[in-house]
Parts: structure tokens; C-alpha cells; sequence
């Protein structure tokens, strides 16, 4: 079936990680009032001066983000000594300043009032240079910074822990720039959705602070795409209870897909596995990577398993191992086949799982084949 698998050219899905870095790099100069565009003239002497003076490597910042030492305006001293007096060594500060050289474009009062912000949901200030010198372009982005602190207080007072919300400052700090009355929209379409699709009022924060929790970028997202989304699993019919299922176990990270996109995914393993709708609703609920992944990255998945002598019969039956990447199937296949174990006659499921799932069953298959056949105290006729 493998020469089947057609050969498509489509550009892959964003994994979240990857989301997060763009991001997170992006940040900084799309919320910044200065600019890379200005032809410098000369560089700011003093500026110079001082950052070598902290033990700066200049060279880093002329060739990264040259455009910063032209400023007329800097405040390498002000913004090292708050710095300082929240803790950080000389070696740390001069990390900061290396990786975020805008930092010192930034006043005194800014940088203290976005102190003040971020101290308000970390635990203490070691916590809170930890974190500075982590991401430093999430700190030093102080623009909108009344956004950032009307969202922080809708946060809090929608449940979510400090320790989240602190979290979300560096992996998700767009959802802070937006005005608080944009988040809390989706954040009332999503209590709806969840009311409407047979959730429970004593249920429903609950459901709500786990989806934030795992997934803040749905905050990004439109009401009329979360209504999209769901009225598409609809039309395919899956049960109120089903797409509440659904929803939970993508963590919501479905409100980031298009209609069009999960159509073609599902098309394309109703294709494959050659099965009814009824089946195919069935399977996406066994493995929603059938819905999530784009039509390349279940190819590319299915034709590592094809490779390694797997039926199509066995991953219908155990589709879960469709949520694992080629090269996490072909180590644990590997590790199983050095235990004897043949995995073209064995069940797909002990492939499947977290990486701590599988060496807990790496290790029962492990101890079921050294455990000796017969017992060697008993006497022998």
C-alpha cells in the first residue's frame, strides 16, 4: 500500500514549539516604537562606553542589533543597576543586555512598573531574574503595558495560578498585549461552547483554566474561527459529548487548524485505511493526530511504519502510534527488538505512550522474557 501514499508537497503545520519561538522572537520589534530602518549616522559614544564598561561584548550587539547603539537616548546605567538590585550578578546582566540590547532604550519608569507587574506573579525576585535573563525581550517589551496589567488581574481573577501566569509571560506574551476585552470575548465564547455542548456550570472552570493552561494561544484566536471549528466536527457527527472529548485531548490546540485543513486529513485516512464514515469518526476519536496532523506528517508517519514490515490492518487497529514521529517509532521498535520481540507480530500499543509509558513496558516485556521457565528449586525426577 505504501506506492498508494500520495506524494504531497504541502507546507507542515507549525508545531507549538515551534510557534512559541516565532513568537516569541517577533515580539520585541513588531510591539517596539523603534525601528531598524534608520540609517545610522554615528554610533552613541557613551552608550558604548558603558555597556564595555559591564562587560558587554559589543561585537555581539554591532553584529545582531547594531541599530541600537545609534540611539540618542540610552540608559545603560539605570537599567543595570535595576537589574542589580533585583539580584542579578554581573555575568547575568551582561547576558541580558547582550541577548536584549533594546533593554536600554527603556526608562527607569518602564522597566519599574514592568517590574512591578512581573513580581506581582512570580515568587520572589530570584524567580523573577530567572526569568528575565531566560527571556529577556518578554520583560523589556513594555509597550501596552496597561493591556498587560488589566490582563494579568482578569487572569487572577479567572482562577489562573501565578506561577501560569508568569509562564505565559514568556512562552505566550502576545495574549498580553491585546486589549483585556478581546481575551475576555473568547474567553466567554468558550464558556459557552463548553455550556452548549453539554458541559456542566460546576464543571466548566475547571475545563476552563486546564484549556488556558495548555494551550494560552487559544486566546489569539477569533470567535468566529473557535465557531468554525466546531460547527465542521459537527457536520461530521460527532455528538456533542464527542467534540467536548475532542477538545479536551487536543487541548484546544483544534481552534488552530482551518476546516479546510482537518478535511483533507480526514479524507486522506479515510483513503488509506479504506474504512466507512462511522469507522473514520471512530478512529479520529481513538487518535484526534488523525485530525490534527496535517496530510505530510501522517504520510511521512505511515510510510515509516510501512517500512518497518507494519500492516495497515495493525495501525487501524492501534492508531495511537500515528501520534509518535518516524524516529520515535524506529528507536522503540529497535529497543523491543533487542528484547526478541518482533513487532510485525506483536501489538502496535507498546510503542504507544509517553516516553515514561513506554519504559514501564519496555520493562515488563524485559522481565517476562528473562523470568526463567521452570522453577529451579523443584526437584527433578
Amino acid at each position: 500500500l505504501l506506492w498508494q501514499l500520495r506524494s504531497q508537497h504541502c507546507k507542515p503545520l507549525l508545531t507549538l514549539s515551534s510557534l512559541w519561538k516565532n513568537i516569541k522572537d517577533a515580539s520585541f520589534l513588531q510591539h517596539s516604537s523603534y525601528t531598524t530602518d534608520i540609517k545610522p549616522k554615528v554610533e552613541n559614544k557613551r552608550t558604548v562606553e558603558n555597556l564595555y564598561r559591564l562587560s558587554v561584548d559589543i561585537k555581539k550587539i554591532r553584529r545582531l542589533k547594531e541599530w541600537v547603539l545609534f540611539q540618542d537616548a540610552a540608559y545603560v546605567k539605570e537599567t543595570a543597576n535595576t537589574l542589580r538590585e533585583m539580584g542579578a550578578d554581573k555575568t547575568a546582566i551582561a547576558n541580558i543586555l547582550e541577548r536584549c540590547p533594546e533593554a536600554i532604550l527603556r526608562t527607569p519608569a518602564e522597566i519599574n512598573s514592568q517590574r512591578d507587574l512581573w513580581q506581582s506573579v512570580c515568587q520572589n525576585e530570584k524567580q523573577l531574574v530567572k526569568l528575565i535573563e531566560q527571556f529577556p525581550e518578554s520583560f523589556f517589551t513594555v509597550e501596552h503595558h496597561e493591556n498587560q496589567k488589566s490582563n494579568v488581574q482578569f487572569f487572577q481573577e479567572l482562577g489562573l495560578k501565578n506561577n501560569i501566569i508568569s509562564r505565559f509571560f514568556t512562552s505566550a506574551p502576545d495574549i498580553f498585549y491585546k486589549p483585556v476585552e478581546k481575551n475576555k470575548h473568547i474567553v466567554e465564547t468558550l464558556q459557552r461552547m463548553y455550556l452548549n455542548l453539554g458541559g456542566s456550570n460546576a464543571n466548566m472552570k475547571i475545563w476552563l483554566l486546564k484549556l488556558l493552561s495548555q494551550n494560552p494561544f487559544i486566546l489569539l484566536n477569533t470567535s468566529t474561527a473557535v465557531q468554525e471549528n466546531l460547527e465542521f466536527l459537527q457536520k461530521k457527527d460527532f455528538s456533542d459529548s464527542e467534540v467536548l472529548q475532542l477538545l479536551s485531548r487536543l487541548k484546544g490546540f483544534i481552534f488552530n487548524l482551518s476546516p479546510n485543513t482537518m478535511q483533507r486529513s480526514m479524507f486522506f485516512s479515510k483513503d488509506v485505511f479504506k474504512c466507512s464514515d462511522q469507522e473514520l469518526k471512530e478512529l479520529v476519536l481513538k487518535c484526534p493526530a488523525l485530525l490534527y496532523n496535517s496530510v505530510p506528517v501522517l504520510e511521512e508517519r505511515l510510510r515509516g511504519l510501512l517500512k518497518e514490515g507494519i500492516s495497515v490492518d495493525q495501525i487501524k487497529e492501534a492508531p495511537m502510534v500515528l501520534e509518535l514521529t518516524t524516529q520515535i517509532v524506529q528507536y522503540r521498535i529497535k529497543k523491543l527488538a533487542a528484547l526478541g520481540y518482533n513487532i510485525k507480530n506483536g501489538n502496535l500499543e507498546n510503542l504507544n505512550g509517553t516516553k515514561r509509558d513506554f519504559e514501564a513496558t519496555y520493562c515488563r516485556i524485559q522481565a517476562k522474557r528473562e523470568r526463567p521457565m521452570f522453577n529451579p528449586v523443584a526437584p527433578v525426577d
